[in-house]
């Protein structure tokens, strides 16, 4: 991998990108006419920026959701979780989703990767039961490496109202984290949406978030191609087609829903 890439994506000022997010989370309250916001809270790296950053300027007008699936999340998770909230003093609910999840599964046929999925879509739900009661937003915690690699939920941690860190890759994230104050174990821990047992991004994407932003940030924000890419990464051809196809294939995640046209 070329070095000078990576310093070049994670040498950023996070000063001035802390002052223009915590804007855009209080115009997006005034601009909604609504009383707060409203994220969930894993233990993991997205969401401990988001809760960073609301405790700033808008804790008394923030809530976190922790939601477990107590069959498969660690209890390290719940555990960071609960630190970070003893550390922010946000408010927050504990809401183990497992009988849920359960109650679901008692209805539909089984099958491990939609239950996965439904894991995010139950706690979507959740969050969006109470915005709607308490009149919030629903805070994304999707970064840009993950929106542009469609790693996500579709209507599950995919779904939200606003998306505060969707323009910082996952390497810009951990060097924000660390502005913010955020404990060294969750920005050191290995990336995991824990929607199944030993989940593990970099194991399911197949590649490092090193490797992923360097050649995220030469195709989209260098505009250059392929076998560009490549030759500045350093980075072998095939693991930036893969890439590239992932962007792709996951195209449908950051569109609307087609419609057929009408003369």
């Amino acid at each position: 991998m070329n070095q000078e890439i990576i310093n070049e994506i994670k040498n950023q000022d996070y000063a001035s990108i802390t002052q223009t997010l915590e804007k855009f989370l209080s115009d997006q309250i005034e601009k909604n006419h609504v009383k707060g916001l409203i994220l969930g809270l894993s233990g993991g790296i997205d969401s401990a920026v988001l809760a960073y950053l609301c405790k700033r300027q808008l804790k008394e007008k923030t809530i976190a959701l922790i939601m477990p699936d107590t069959l498969i999340t660690p209890k390290s998770e719940t555990e960071d979780a609960l630190k970070m909230i003893s550390l922010t003093g946000i408010e927050y609910k504990l809401i183990d989703i497992k009988p849920i999840v359960n109650e679901y599964s008692m209805y539909v046929e089984p099958n491990d990767w939609a239950k996965g999925n439904l894991r995010a879509r139950v706690r979507a739900n959740i969050l969006y039961y109470y915005a709607n009661s308490k009149n919030y937003l629903v805070l994304g915690s999707s970064d840009k490496s993950e929106y542009l690699l469609g790693y996500f939920t579709k209507y599950g941690d995919g779904a939200s109202d606003i998306t505060p860190i969707i323009s910082l890759y996952k390497l810009q994230v951990r060097e924000i984290a660390k502005y913010l104050g955020v404990p060294e174990n969750v920005i050191a821990k290995r990336s995991s949406p824990h929607l199944w047992k030993e989940h593990e991004a970099e194991e399911e994407l197949g590649a490092s978030y090193e490797e992923i932003d360097s050649i995220l940030y030469c195709l989209f924000d260098k505009k250059k191609s392929i076998d560009e890419t490549a030759e500045l990464t350093q980075i072998d051809k095939s693991l930036v087609e893969k890439i590239y196809s992932q962007n792709k294939n996951s195209e449908h995640k950051r569109l609307p829903a087609p419609m057929p046209d009408r003369d």
